[in-house]
Formats: C-alpha cells, sequence, structure tokens
C-alpha cells in the first residue's frame, strides 16, 4: 500500500495567506529550514494505479499538479487516477477540495451519514455531479472496502471510528451542549490493505488521548496524528487568533498532557504529525521544538512525502 502526503498544514496552509508571524515570514522569504505546506490530505493506493483521497482539502488542484501520481493518462483526453475520497470530518480544509472534482469524473465520496447530511444542505456540492459522483456512507467501528464509481473494490478497506473532537467552526451551535457536537464530527480511520494486512491510522483531528484510543493504536505500525499547536495556548501567546488547540478541537504537542507523552508508552513503530498550524515551531527545522519531537521518535509530514507499507 502506498501513502501519499498530499498536504501536511492545518487550515489557511503554511504561510497563511494573511499571517506575518516569525514562521509565516521565514517560509514566504524560501527559509529552506522552514518549507511550504498546503492544507491537509493524503492520498493512498494498493498499487493499481487507483488512489483514494483521505479528505479533499481547498488546495487540492495544486496538489494534484504537484504529483504526478494524480496526473491523468498520457493516452487518454480525459482521465483521473483519483477514484475517490474519504472524509473525516466536515471541516472547511477537508471538503472544499471536493469543489476542484466537478467536472463529469466518475468518482466516490465515503463520509459518516453526518458529513453527508452537510454537503447535501448546501447546495453548491451539487456540482458533483450524481450521474458520476457516488456518496456512500462510512458507519463507525465498522469495515468499508474502498470502491470507485463503478464499484469495484480496490483492496483497500477503511474502518472509521469516534475520537475527542468537535463539530465544524461553521456549524456551531452555542445554544447546546459542546456546540451540538456527535461523535460522528471527528472520525478517524483505520486503513487496511487486504491482500497484505498492513494497516495504518490516519487522525488528523483529535481533541485528547482517551484509554481506549491509546489501546487503539498501542504497538501499530504507523500512525498519521494531529500536530496543529504546540502549546494549547499557542495562537493566543502569538497573537494570531483568540482560541486554544483544545477549543478547535485538537490535541497540543507539548507537556506531560500532550500528544508526544501520550504517545510515548503506546510502542508505535512510525509516527508522522500532520494538520500542523502556521504558529507550530515544529515547522522549523531548526528549532528546539523540532528537536524534540524528533528525539521522541516523531516526524514532521510534508507535502510529497511518500510511505509503502
Amino acid at each position: 500500500m502506498q501513502v501519499l502526503v498530499l498536504g501536511s498544514a492545518a487550515g489557511g496552509g503554511f504561510p497563511q495567506w494573511n499571517c506575518n508571524c516569525a514562521l509565516c515570514r521565514r517560509a514566504r522569504a524560501g527559509d529552506p529550514k522552514v518549507k511550504r505546506r498546503t492544507q491537509s490530505s493524503l492520498a493512498i493506493s494498493s498499487g493499481d494505479g487507483k488512489w483514494f483521497l483521505l479528505n479533499a482539502s481547498p488546495d487540492l488542484r495544486k496538489q494534484i499538479d504537484d504529483n504526478p501520481e494524480l496526473h491523468p493518462d498520457a493516452t487518454k483526453t480525459r482521465h483521473s487516477p483519483i477514484a475517490g475520497a474519504v472524509l473525516t470530518n466536515a471541516d472547511v480544509d477537508h471538503i472544499a477540495g471536493l469543489l476542484n472534482l466537478r467536472e463529469s469524473q466518475p468518482l466516490s465520496v465515503y463520509a459518516t451519514r453526518r458529513v453527508h447530511n452537510v454537503l447535501d444542505r448546501n447546495s453548491v456540492y451539487g456540482v458533483l455531479n450524481p450521474a458520476y459522483v457516488a456518496r456512500r456512507q462510512l458507519d463507525l467501528d465498522a469495515r468499508t472496502d474502498l470502491a470507485g464509481q463503478d464499484g469495484v473494490i480496490n483492496g483497500i478497506a477503511v474502518e472509521p471510528f469516534a475520537v475527542p473532537g468537535k463539530i465544524a467552526l461553521y456549524l456551531e451551535d452555542h445554544s447546546k451542549a459542546d456546540m451540538g457536537s456527535t461523535a460522528e464530527d471527528t472520525i478517524a480511520l483505520k486503513v487496511t490493505e487486504r491482500a497484505g494486512g498492513k494497516s495504518f491510522f490516519y487522525i488528523p483531528a483529535c481533541a485528547s488521548m482517551p484509554a481506549d484510543l491509546s489501546a487503539r493504536l498501542r504497538g501499530a505500525d504507523l500512525v498519521f496524528f494531529d500536530g496543529t499547536v504546540w502549546n494549547d495556548d499557542e495562537m493566543i501567546a502569538t497573537q494570531t487568533g483568540k482560541k486554544t488547540g483544545n477549543r478547535m478541537g485538537h490535541m497540543h504537542l507539548a507537556g506531560e498532557d500532550g500528544s508526544v507523552a501520550a504517545f510515548a508508552k503506546l510502542g508505535v513503530r512510525r509516527k508522522i504529525f500532520v494538520h500542523i498550524n502556521n504558529t507550530n515551531p515544529v515547522l522549523a527545522e531548526d528549532s528546539a521544538e523540532r528537536a524534540t519531537v524528533e528525539k521522541a521518535g516523531w516526524e514532521v509530514g510534508h507535502d510529497g512525502m511518500k510511505v509503502t507499507l
């Protein structure tokens, strides 16, 4: 199974278009120690030439251009190796890219009923012609074999499960407990190649590490995990925002209650941070924070990163 990191940044990308924090300035100036990144997404393939997106970021058009694996077949007038997309939530940075896939190309879109309802209520997603785009439901804790619009199974299965998080910002209802969030609002995926049995976890948003999640991840071969902020109050401290990481539904990396410490005893063989906010100092390859996570056995994901299981 092949895994391609299309985008490794959080919403807004890196550098963020309206941010002039120290890290964004370095990236914008072309500092080789601070790589530019597009918004969070992976692509997976069983090696049959077909790819499934794990989330569809607003930067998908550029991501397709930047990765030859996603280019049309040179012998055909119209073609795409992208067979479908799997959505982990309804955040703008994970669904807006679907609008790039509107040119009557056969596709399948997998999501929970909750996320499909969000798409159904927004008429702009009607540009995904139902004659070409099959919308398929994911049920929590049930394994689903991925297939293109034609229904042909491609050899990869996903198992969605709920993780701590919250409803998308634009859907928050402040009159309700937890702003109206439900279990289906934030899911993670266990992705398994049927033939060889290899699997990995994709968790681009997660607010905490409860015991059941620790148990599920223990001994995993590979985990892509939420790397949004280094400190919970990071955006407040850098004067780039007013919300904590937890308020946005993201677990911070640092400290005894951070994700680096939470993974320390889980025995995960390979750990990669993705969905990294433009304020997170791990983005700088020469930072003390970067050295800390690398010493703890972590990798900081970057656009174009390739992993084979």
